[in-house]
């Protein structure tokens, strides 16, 4: 396994495996047995990085979510884990009631909510301090200051180490940080997003996003990253849920002319390595001049020991040339 670190204050940056394990289904759709068997693989090959939800995964049964911490929790307890394990959650798109979405009554961003959710995730993960904390969706009716401040406070308190995004407008990012940097606080230091190989239409409308999607990393994302060095892109669904695989998974916003292009020569360099198409993308983030981890989700040991090979899968400059060219 290699690691980065992520976070700047020697107080809470961590060193965190380069491959995160999703685990939005465990508990839910991924039965225990195999939750458990595939944190333990993660783990046993250095892997200490893994992600979840407070949300996670309310649309299995109708409810509000907590499976998925709740399962942590448990594997956390068996196996006697301590803070050697970086478990990252977030809040603010839990449903306020069952039968309800993110995208019609969500939690949101408040003060209140940001100090009771985090406590809510503490006790279903066992832990007294959260190592990294997102705010998981935007919120625009609560003034940002109110975020930023119900955030840090938790940092100041020590029941949370560091701060994220995810599904963020860029220039909302930016203004929070900027609120948090004038104020002395700490502000968002980690940013998930999707983020794959192939890209995916911006432009078209969705129910959390009705002028085309925030929540992939695109070109003003990617831009931003690169002028600001601080924050990490943690890059969840790099494997498209299988699509590199079975192709007829693939989204209908990957639907363009610039798909077949990066495909054609994505499974060029998948012949010439030996390896599948997935690894090469899960390669190709691994070694980007940007500091992008991608986050991938496993419903199998196997899946997972897939990805753990990509780790270790070194593209030529010339194949990173041409995967790069692709268009």
């Amino acid at each position: 396994m290699k690691y980065r670190t992520i976070g700047s204050d020697p107080q809470t940056r961590r060193e965190v495996s380069v491959l995160a394990l999703g685990a939005m289904l465990f508990g839910s759709v991924t039965d225990e047995k195999t939750s458990f068997a595939v944190l333990d693989r993660y783990v046993e090959a250095g892997g200490n990085f893994i992600d979840t939800s407070d949300n996670y995964a309310f649309w299995a049964d109708g409810g509000q979510g907590g499976q998925s911490e709740a399962l942590l929790g448990r594997w956390r307890r068996s196996r006697g884990v301590g803070d050697e394990i970086v478990v990252a959650t977030k809040l603010g798109a839990r449903p306020l009631a069952p039968g309800t979405s993110y995208t019609d009554n969500p939690e949101g961003l408040s003060a209140k909510v940001i100090r009771e959710s985090a406590e809510r995730s503490r006790e279903r993960l066992g832990t007294d301090r959260l190592d990294l904390l997102y705010a998981h969706i935007e919120d625009r009716a609560v003034p940002l200051r109110e975020t930023v401040e119900g955030f840090a406070g938790l940092v100041a308190e020590g029941t949370v180490g560091l701060l994220g995004a995810s599904n963020h407008a860029v220039w909302r990012v930016e203004r929070a940080r900027a609120l948090a940097a004038a104020a002395g606080l700490p502000g968002y230091e980690v940013l998930q997003y999707q983020h794959s190989y192939l890209r995916p239409r911006a432009d078209l409308p969705e129910d959390l996003f009705p002028d085309g999607s925030l929540g992939h990393a695109g070109a003003e994302l990617l831009t931003y990253l690169r002028a600001e060095p601080r924050p990490a892109l943690v890059a969840y669904s790099p494997l498209l849920k299988g699509a590199y695989a079975r192709p007829e998974r693939l989204p209908g916003d990957y639907d363009h002319p610039g798909t077949p292009a990066r495909l054609k020569v994505l499974h060029e360099v998948a012949r010439e390595t030996g390896a599948s198409a997935g690894q090469v993308v899960l390669a190709w983030q691994l070694g980007h001049e940007l500091p992008i981890l991608p986050l991938a989700g496993v419903s199998s040991v196997a899946q997972l020991e897939e990805n753990l090979a990509a780790v270790d899968l070194e593209l030529s400059p010339e194949q990173r040339a041409r995967l790069d060219a692709a268009h």
